[in-house]
């Protein structure tokens, strides 16, 4: 591990939990605890929690904070209000995906002048602060980074808001999906949000050292199992949902992405890359991101070759296999001509051609 790696709040408890390790976007953080499968069947079953503390936290504060933000979106963000949160996509130029956000409305004061959190991914943390201020600061908004000064708790499963309850005198029972509130705890701001990345009921909490550190080990006291990266990517792909710099990056649309939900191309306003995204809904697309499921037991993995007759016709952004449904599943971009549910193809294995078919996303909706 590189001396230089930045430490999350809670990097000293996730040691004494005998964690594993990787550097991920300059930052040391844990990939599994007990082991990956009994951190995925703990969110699935009951509930995990996660370290996420490395992702950027950025305040934003501005009088037309809504509408300069939604410049850079294809998200009409105009009717938000107050303890709400959405997420989008910030768009380049070309339509291409400069990174996937949350972003929590906050409301205005009497001044007039909006404030709202936005969250975005740790490995474009500083690419995204940099598109932010070019944009937004001659806009009169205010940005301010907090990514190193908070630590960031998600607490995900369908047991998730009792235990969170357990430990804040908020009720959360009010508290609906993608909707926030700041409470406190001791003396300090805590920010709970229904939101998560598993495809499960579930919170994050973002909040300072010394609060994040307590509800750990409270949770901890509880049963509560921590979760690595490995368990937060295997839920994420099951639930269908794309990780930055596999399934979106600055070369894809949301259209192609499988995320025109949201696009809203009958905004008044302008938007960024909006020329490109009504071109692409008047032609057509030319490629489009699938569920796939390998016939047999073999694991396609991010990068491998993705071949009809023979020709490569794509690759693999994401692979696994699945500790719910027993079976190797994977995402990729095919020919649109090719993505329809039940074609087949192959992904090329270590020089041999194994069959997977397209099928329906996502691959697990909870009950």
């Amino acid at each position: 591990m590189k001396s230089e790696s930045l430490r999350t709040p809670l990097y000293s408890l996730s040691v004494e939990s005998k964690a594993k390790f990787t550097d991920f976007a300059g930052w040391e953080m844990a990939l599994q605890y007990e082991g990956l499968k009994k951190e995925h069947q703990a969110v699935r079953d009951e509930a995990g929690m996660f370290d996420i503390s490395h992702m950027g936290k950025f305040y934003l504060r501005g009088k037309n904070l809504r509408s300069s933000l939604g410049y850079l979106v294809p998200t009409d963000l105009s009717t938000m209000t107050r303890g709400k949160a959405l997420y989008s996509v910030l768009l380049n130029q070309q339509g291409g995906i400069i990174d996937d956000i949350i972003f929590y409305y906050q409301g205005s004061g009497d001044d007039g002048v909006e404030s709202g959190i936005l969250i975005v991914n740790a490995s474009t943390c500083e690419k995204d602060w940099a598109w932010l201020n070019k944009h937004l600061t001659p806009k009169g908004v205010e940005l301010l980074d907090k990514t190193q000064d908070l630590a960031l708790i998600a607490i995900q499963g369908c047991k998730a808001e009792s235990y969170l309850q357990s430990f804040l005198n908020v009720d959360l029972s009010h508290l609906q999906a993608f909707e926030h509130l700041t409470t406190s705890f001791e003396g300090q701001k805590v920010f709970v949000a229904r939101t998560g990345y598993t495809g499960e009921d579930g919170f994050e909490v973002m909040t300072t050292a010394t609060v994040a550190q307590d509800m750990w080990r409270s949770h901890l006291e509880q049963g509560v199992i921590p979760c690595g990266l490995g368990a937060r990517d295997t839920l994420r792909l099951e639930a269908g949902m794309s990780l930055y710099g596999q399934e979106i990056d600055e070369t894809t649309t949301p259209l192609e992405a499988g995320l025109g939900w949201l696009v809203n191309l009958n905004r008044e306003d302008d938007f960024m890359g909006r020329e490109i995204l009504v071109k692409q809904k008047q032609e057509g697309l030319t490629k489009k991101l699938v569920g796939l499921q390998m016939e047999g037991r073999y694991i396609a993995r991010h990068g491998y070759p993705i071949k009809h007759n023979n020709s490569t016709i794509g690759e693999v952004t994401s692979g696994t296999l699945s500790p719910t449904l027993n079976s190797a599943i994977a995402l990729g971009y095919l020919p649109i001509q090719l993505s329809k549910i039940g074609q087949t193809v192959d992904i090329e294995i270590r020089g041999k051609l194994y069959p997977a078919k397209v099928v329906k996303k996502p691959f697990y909706r909870r009950k």
